[in-house]
C-alpha cells in the first residue's frame, strides 16, 4: 500500500455543484428584480448577464449594477434602480442559505476519514478569499478541514496551474507531494498544477463546466464520485 498523509480538495463543482447552484441563484434573481419593477424580457435579461459574467468574470461583485446600467432607464422608471438591484441580490443570497449544499457522498466520505485522525483534510481554491471561506463554511465542511489546511490562491498570489503554489502547500503542511493527493475538476489547475510537483491527482468528472477539457498531463486516478475516491482509497492506500 502506498503512503498518503493528505488529501486536499478543490471546492467549486467538486465538493458541491457550482455550475447548477450558480444557474439557479441567477434565475431566482432574474425573478425578483422583475417582480421589484423592472419592465423587461426575461430572455434577453439572462442573454445581457450571462455576456456580462462571461465578460467580467464570475468573481466581479457588480453584475446586477451593470446589467441595469446596460437598460434604458424606462426599463425601470419609475422605480429607483438601485431597489432592483438590491432585490437581485438578495434572492441570490437568500438561494445560497436555501440551495448551496454540498454532494451528500463528499460529505459522508470527508466525514469519515475525518474520524481516522492521521490523515490531514484541507482545501485549496481558486478565488476571492471571502468568497471562497463562505463557501466552505455554508457547505458545513470546515469543521472537516484541518485549520492550516485551506489555501486560497489570491491569498498566496499565485495561481493552480503554477507549481509553486503546490510546494509552498505542501512545505506548509509539512507532507511530501508524493503522498499528498489534489482532488478537482479543472484539469490544467487541478490536475497538471499538482503533478508538476510530484502530487497524487483525482480529476473529478461529474459535470460541470471543465467536463470536456483534457488535461496536458494524465491524472493517477479518475472519478465520477467521492464513492468512486472511497474504493481507490480503500485499494491502493489501504484507507
Amino acid at each position: 500500500m502506498r503512503p498518503l498523509a493528505a488529501i486536499l480538495f478543490d471546492i467549486d463543482d467538486t465538493l458541491y455543484s457550482t455550475t447548477d447552484f450558480v444557474e439557479v441563484a441567477r434565475a431566482h434573481a432574474l425573478e425578483a428584480m422583475l417582480g421589484a419593477g423592472l419592465k423587461l424580457d426575461r430572455d434577453r435579461l439572462s442573454d445581457e448577464l450571462r455576456e456580462i459574467v462571461v465578460k467580467a468574470g464570475s468573481n466581479y461583485e457588480h453584475h446586477f449594477d451593470e446589467l441595469l446600467s446596460r437598460l434604458p432607464a424606462e426599463s425601470y422608471d419609475p422605480v429607483n434602480p438601485a431597489l432592483i438591484i438590491s432585490a437581485g441580490v438578495i434572492a441570490y443570497h437568500d438561494t445560497k442559505m436555501r440551495q448551496l449544499v454540498p454532494y451528500e457522498d463528499a460529505v459522508e466520505l470527508i466525514k469519515s476519514l475525518s474520524q481516522r485522525g492521521s490523515l490531514l483534510l484541507g482545501a485549496v481554491s481558486a478565488g476571492v478569499p471571502v468568497k471562497q471561506a463562505e463557501k466552505i463554511l455554508r457547505l458545513g465542511l470546515d469543521k472537516y478541514f484541518a485549520p492550516q489546511a485551506v489555501f486560497i490562491t489570491e491569498q498566496m498570489g499565485l495561481s493552480k496551474a503554477d507549481g509553486e503554489l503546490w510546494q509552498r502547500v505542501c512545505a506548509a503542511l509539512e507532507v511530501e507531494p508524493g503522498a499528498t493527493m489534489y482532488v478537482g475538476d479543472n484539469p490544467p489547475n487541478d490536475v497538471d498544477g499538482p503533478n508538476s510537483v510530484g502530487m497524487l491527482t483525482t480529476l473529478v468528472r461529474r459535470g460541470g463546466k471543465y467536463k470536456d477539457v483534457t488535461p496536458r498531463t494524465q491524472p493517477d486516478f479518475t472519478i465520477e464520485d467521492f464513492w468512486d475516491l472511497r474504493d481507490i482509497l480503500e485499494r491502493e492506500f489501504g484507507i
